[in-house]
């Protein structure tokens, strides 16, 4: 009966495939629900002089329309910093930042009412670029610097040395289901809130300090998401609001869902980086010294823009020891909307600087770029320690090397690719060929130490069958299946028994964002913990019912075990009781069925200050290798072949892993080949739709 290691489907698998998986607009309309839309900045920044609604709220079916001064609590929120805004106050900082949120009966009403709103902004000065922001003197935050050894005099001594700049986009996060919310009201002012959220515990604070109530009022739900990749975050928190508020200023429950384009307009993305460097090496390829400042598009406020530049900044090594460096970086304020999380977090960003230094290394001295990288990797004592202090453990990167080296039959397809290539040059042929194998080192914890921590609840109910409740949230990625899985195997019962039910902070409170790849790490062990104190209460009880059994010595508890549907004694396992026999009995004499797990991440801590520390609890390890075909007079691109090795331990759901495998690399390669974010010259995105 083990689950963990087994391909079982995904839990919404079929209801996915039938149609019947209900997402938030899914939801059936309570009884006097209104609809909630919002009129935005016509421009990207600007002082908003005055707000004109009397002919709006004159349009039949329209509740309500609502400014900033209608927020009865606190306007201003944000994760780190509070300047994210529910409705825009004072000025205005990006095209379509809300400015009035409209809430009527019908969407006729509310299109109506959003042509008569007449806002008198005075437009000023924007900035739409890093290297704008830099001239303006526009940041968010201050800079902050990673270092070690002496990169200056390394750098100076080295035997060669190269400059350059990285420029990196930006990306839409194309999550299928858009920003959403249903909130009902409650008794004495309480708040339901159905939030398509990677963090129900942020929806909830935020909601409560936007509406002015205790956190306790709020209840913030959440079953499923319709895809997130980071974008769902911190920024499903304004949607969310914005339908609260209209539920507190009208008492009737409401519904914000954004449409497509809007969404795509309005919320943030993957944060564009640009990155100047300076390397030294020798003429072996390996690196001496590595200087890179990084600065990274944040748009008009924080939101998480620090903390993913610092991950940008840890992932600047990915799988390589330098020995002397200086990493700094800065989060650039433009009229953008706020940049966010994105599948990643900043990694990509960092990884995407130093493979690039790989390349032109390579370049420089006529070697293979897969030599560079062979001999710059981690590789045992005096090379494992990264720039930032941690020690580098069990490190496999140069097996995965060395395996998908050959099993990618890179050598030979090198020498045919060189070979066509330059055939192909002196014919004047247009297509031409690219090989690469990059590597990636992919640090596992949130890097603040607080957010390292999963409570979960595990209730066992008379037929034996089991509910567990998480702060993890579903967003597709098949998280609720290895909660399954793993309660599973740790209670001795069939997978079926098992039901992970939605995310809800009247169940699990103080949550963590399932983010950072530690949505299983956290939430499983939370969930383990729990099992475990049960099945040492029912291993105690079962051991009371063995005593009096034939067989010889008394069972202890120690000896008691739980597998294939039955607590046995080990020692004699004829000493037996089916798990839908031992729960009632258990019950019947007082036995407590119900448990709270709870986790915390052993050994991480950084200092943001001196940028040293042990940020990660382990590392992910992969290599791929990549062939392109490109048409260099049209520049016509396709990718005829990825071998993609990741070292991910003992895999609790095959399947699934591999789904999530292929799925990153898809929206990675789209990122970096097709997909781009296009705005005209007053700030207005033009690519708002697939």
């Amino acid at each position: 009966m083990n689950s963990v290691g087994q391909n079982i489907p995904h839990d919404s698998a079929a209801a996915h495939v039938a149609g019947t998986s209900p997402f938030i607009d899914d939801l059936p309309p309570a009884f006097g629900e209104l609809l909630v839309d919002v009129v935005g900045s016509p421009v990207a920044y600007g002082k908003l002089r005055g707000i004109d609604l009397a002919a709006a709220r004159a349009v039949p079916g329209i509740v309500g329309a609502f400014i900033a001064q209608d927020v009865p609590g606190h306007n201003d929120y944000g994760p780190i910093v509070k300047d994210d805004r529910a409705l825009a106050d004072g000025t205005v900082r990006h095209i379509g930042e809300p400015v009035v949120l409209l809430v009527g009966e019908n969407r006729a009403a509310i299109a109506a009412a959003k042509k008569l709103v007449k806002l008198d902004i005075e437009p000023l000065p924007p900035v739409f670029s890093i290297d704008a922001a830099r001239a303006a003197g526009s940041f968010l935050g201050l800079e902050r610097v990673i270092a070690c050894g002496n990169v200056e005099a390394a750098l100076a001594s080295a035997e060669h040395t190269l400059s350059g700049v990285l420029t990196i986009g930006g990306q839409e996060h194309f999550y299928f289901e858009t920003q959403s919310a249903v909130v009902q009201p409650e008794e004495r002012d309480g708040l339901v809130v159905y939030s398509s959220t990677q963090h129900t515990t942020e929806v909830q604070s935020v909601v409560a300090e936007v509406c002015g109530l205790p956190f306790h009022r709020v209840t913030s739900i959440c079953r499923r998401m319709g895809g997130a990749f980071g974008g769902k975050e911190t920024q499903a928190a304004q949607p969310a609001c914005l339908a609260a508020l209209a539920v507190r200023l009208t008492g009737r429950p409401a519904r914000f869902v954004l449409g497509r384009d809007d969404d795509m307009a309005i919320t943030g993305k993957r944060h564009p980086f640009k990155s100047w460097y300076t390397v030294g090496f020798a003429s072996d390829g390996r690196i001496t010294a590595l200087k890179v400042d990084h600065f990274s598009d944040g748009g008009c406020s924080t939101d998480l823009s620090p903390s993913v530049l610092e991950r940008a900044m840890l992932h600047t090594d990915n799988g390589y020891f330098l020995p002397n460096a200086r990493i700094t970086g800065r989060v650039c304020r433009t009229n953008f909307p706020s940049n966010t999380a994105f599948r990643g977090f900043g990694g990509p960003q960092g990884v995407a600087v130093i493979e690039n230094v790989m390349e032109e290394i390579a370049q420089t001295l006529g070697l293979d770029p897969l030599e560079v990288r062979r001999r710059n990797l981690y590789d045992g004592p005096g090379c494992d320690t990264a720039p930032y202090g941690q020690i580098v453990r069990n490190n496999v990167l140069p097996k995965l090397v060395e395996q998908l080296q050959a099993t990618s039959e890179y050598d030979r397809r090198r020498r045919e690719i060189t070979a066509a290539n330059e055939a192909a040059l002196r014919t004047d042929g247009a297509m031409l060929r690219g090989l690469a194998m990059t590597t990636v080192k992919f640090g596992i914890s949130f890097t603040k130490r607080t957010l390292n921590q999963a409570n979960a609840l595990v209730n066992i109910y008379l037929d034996g069958t089991v509910l567990i409740g998480t702060g993890g949230t579903e967003m597709g990625q098949g998280l609720n299946t290895r909660m399954r899985q793993l309660a599973a195997d740790e209670l001795g019962i069939g997978y079926d028994q098992i039901f992970v039910g939605p995310t809800n902070t009247d169940r699990n409170n103080n949550t963590s964002p399932t983010a950072a790849s530690s949505g299983t790490d956290l939430n499983g062990a939370a969930v383990l913990d729990a099992c475990s104190r049960l099945k040492q209460r029912l291993a105690t009880f079962a051991a009371g019912l063995f005593a009096d059994a034939p067989g010889g010595v008394p069972s202890l508890a120690e000896d008691v075990l739980f597998a294939d549907g039955f607590a046995f004694d080990r020692r004699n396992p004829l000493r037996r009781i089916a798990w839908k026999e031992l729960i009632p009995n258990a019950y019947f004499e007082r036995v407590n069925l119900g448990e709270r797990g709870f986790y915390t991440t052993p050994g991480v801590d950084f200092n943001r200050e001196t940028g040293r520390g042990q940020p990660f609890f382990y590392f992910t390890n992969g290599a791929a290798v990549a062939e392109v075909s490109i048409d260099r007079l049209t520049g016509e691109l396709s990718v005829p072949r990825v071998d993609l090795l990741m070292d991910i331990g003992v895999s609790i759901n095959p399947g699934i892993d591999r789904g999530q495998v292929i799925g990153g690399f898809v929206q990675g390669m789209g990122w970096v080949t097709t997909e781009e974010l296009k705005y005209d010259a007053v700030g207005r995105l033009l690519s708002h739709s697939p």
